[in-house]
């Protein structure tokens, strides 16, 4: 297995450093603290390459709060933008590409090119063997971020593609900011990625399992028998708490695909369809309602997208007629009349063409 070394100074190039803010405050260029950096961005750049070569960062204190979501409560950590978010991205524009080359083709949370609907497409792929697809084993891991064991992150996960001591150092200061990872940190995602990520092997190379795909902590398997799924359910859970110390929720599942569809990737696949999840639906319902009566008072920029990002969900799965049900003339006149009146684009159109 090839390692990397000498990433460091990539990583406190002040090219990098500049390409990182940049990156870093996509999305967040009102927010006070960026626009702070960026009046002065040469003097807070040059005195965060100084910190870096001299091997004097520090991870910032942690800001938490408390998400609220239509299942469960999160905490969610939060650092300041300055410095540690741009030494984060610092780092992914380094390591990301090493990183992303270790891992199996079919896992695809927040990897570059991939992500959920590479996943539809790639699970839709899955399924069209369907005697080899008839049975599912369905799991996810128990509390997944803040059970990550931080020793085996920095000592084992970590340099086994790294081996350039003080990228590993700047890595280990992050690692252990927190017990376990914590959510809504930049690097927590590609972690937990990698954390995983000799289990993925162990399961393709190992086990021989030809239907893999994990989404984060969400992994599906699909075989043609039973037996054999029930037998992989036990060794799966003794090599996640053996090498990894971590365990199975509960509510794992094997079940025949043609008398249960399944739910993953925010979609519910079935024989021969795929499905919306019904949360996502419930969500979508309620913006249309929310556009229908306040759409004067809305930016215009907020009902483009959020009728975008919806259509995005819907283009992969068989919901043209969900779609148009509650996308109706109404609505698609007031898009156009609002885009019209602000000088915007209206992408319906092109949709509707």
């Amino acid at each position: 297995m090839k390692r990397y070394g000498n990433l460091y100074s990539q990583i406190a190039d002040y090219d990098n450093l500049r390409l990182a803010h940049k990156n870093a405050q996509k999305g967040k260029r009102h927010y006070p603290e960026v626009q702070k950096v960026n009046a002065r961005e040469d003097e807070y750049l040059a005195a965060l390459q100084r910190q870096l070569q001299d091997m004097s960062f520090k991870n910032s204190e942690y800001e938490t709060f408390i998400k609220r979501g239509a299942k469960k409560e999160r905490l969610i950590y939060k650092l300041p933008y300055y410095p540690d978010r741009i030494v984060h991205h610092a780092v992914m524009n380094v390591c990301e590409p090493i990183w992303q080359r270790s891992m199996i083709r079919d896992t695809y949370a927040a990897l570059k090119g991939r992500g959920i609907h590479d996943g539809v497409r790639r699970f839709k792929g899955f399924l069209q063997d369907r005697p080899g697809t008839m049975m599912c084993y369905k799991f996810d891991i128990a509390k997944f971020y803040p059970s990550i064991d931080n020793n085996i992150l920095a000592d084992w996960i970590l340099p086994l593609k790294i081996k350039c001591k003080q990228t590993l150092a700047l890595l280990r200061e992050v690692v252990f900011s927190t017990d376990g990872l914590p959510i809504g940190n930049f690097l927590s995602q590609i972690f937990g990625n990698l954390f995983l990520t000799p289990f993925d092997w162990f399961m393709k190379q190992v086990q021989k399992v030809r239907y893999y795909a994990r989404y984060c902590d969400d992994i599906v398997v699909l075989h043609s028998d039973k037996a054999l799924l029930r037998d992989l359910a036990g060794v799966t859970q003794e090599w996640l708490a053996e090498n990894l110390r971590l365990g199975i929720k509960g509510n794992w599942q094997i079940f025949p695909r043609l008398q249960r569809p399944i739910d993953f990737l925010g979609y519910v696949f079935c024989d021969g369809y795929t499905l919306v999840r019904k949360d996502i639906v419930k969500r979508f319902k309620r913006r249309i309602q929310q556009i229908r009566q306040n759409w004067r008072q809305m930016p215009v920029q907020k009902i483009v997208n959020t009728l975008m990002s919806y259509y995005g969900w819907f283009l992969h799965a068989n919901a043209w007629g969900l779609w148009n049900k509650y996308v109706d003339n109404e609505i698609r006149c007031t898009v156009d009349t609002v885009c019209r009146n602000n000088g915007l684009h209206n992408p319906l159109r092109r949709i509707y063409a």
